[in-house]
């Protein structure tokens, strides 16, 4: 049977629209495809909740993809090493307590078990704005990526939800919008966004999972976001915080703390 070119394109627009006007209203939104934000959807996913992540990258993964200084190969502890064993991921005892894993399978396989627990993710999306009623983000306004980065004059679209993640890394790309824009004071010391501290990965690992929480209503912080929102240091290339912490804003949310 020939090939149309037109219905090639009638497929992808008619199933990408299905796709996204699915997840315009749903229980979490997530910004950030991350490992914490992956590992995240993936529970909330296999817990029954309608959750979307939103990638302003083209490829999800953040900074796991690159290990360290682009040597592909990741570093966690051994409660890090329970999470990767959890979905499959190969790992190796290098000393006591520190397991290796390569990159490329561990972010490709969190990625594909996110998705067919029925995660979403919308890849080359940005967030430029957030909705507040009565003091509380009830969603996101979003634009693509490239729109953003040209500085096009575009006017963007909305999601809403119940709960939303800023899971955007060293940038804390949602809150500085919240910080910025409104009145809304975070759940820090100042009210506003404290800053990550240089790199000390023992501290940094510990400070990932207890900063791990709602940092204001209807918002919660998770990976390096958590560290950046409450002025911890930065961890490097030891990705067992992460992974954990995806799994720790997962069990808040439901557990609706």
């Amino acid at each position: 049977m020939p090939l149309s070119e037109i219905t090639i394109t009638k497929a992808i627009i008619d199933q990408f629209f299905r796709k996204f006007i699915n997840c315009i209203d749903v229980d979490t939104a997530i910004v950030g495809a991350g490992p914490a934000g992956m590992v995240a959807s993936y529970f909330l996913a296999k817990a029954g909740r309608k959750v979307a992540i939103f990638e302003r990258k083209l490829s999800p993964g953040g900074g796991m993809w690159g290990g360290g200084m682009m040597f592909n190969e990741i570093v966690v502890q051994e409660e890090g090493k329970e999470i990767l064993d959890l979905f499959g991921v190969a790992t190796r005892e290098y000393e006591h307590g520190y397991y290796t894993a390569d990159a490329i399978e561990a972010t490709s396989t969190i990625c594909s078990c996110a998705t067919k627990a029925g995660a979403r993710i919308f890849n080359c999306m940005s967030v430029e704005d957030v909705m507040i009623r009565e003091g509380q983000v009830i969603g996101l306004v979003i634009t693509w990526s490239p729109v953003q980065m040209t500085g096009l004059h575009v006017d963007p679209l909305t999601v809403t939800a119940k709960n939303i993640v800023d899971a955007t890394g060293h940038d804390t790309e949602v809150l500085s919008v919240i910080v910025r824009k409104t009145d809304v004071l975070l759940y820090t010391e100042t009210g506003k966004i404290l800053g990550e501290r240089s790199m000390w990965s023992d501290k940094a690992e510990r400070l990932t999972l207890e900063n791990t929480k709602k940092i204001c209503p209807g918002v919660y912080v998770a990976g390096m976001s958590a560290n950046a929102a409450f002025g911890g240091p930065r961890m490097g290339p030891i990705f067992g915080g992460m992974l954990l912490s995806g799994k720790r804003v997962a069990d808040l949310i439901l557990e609706g703390r």
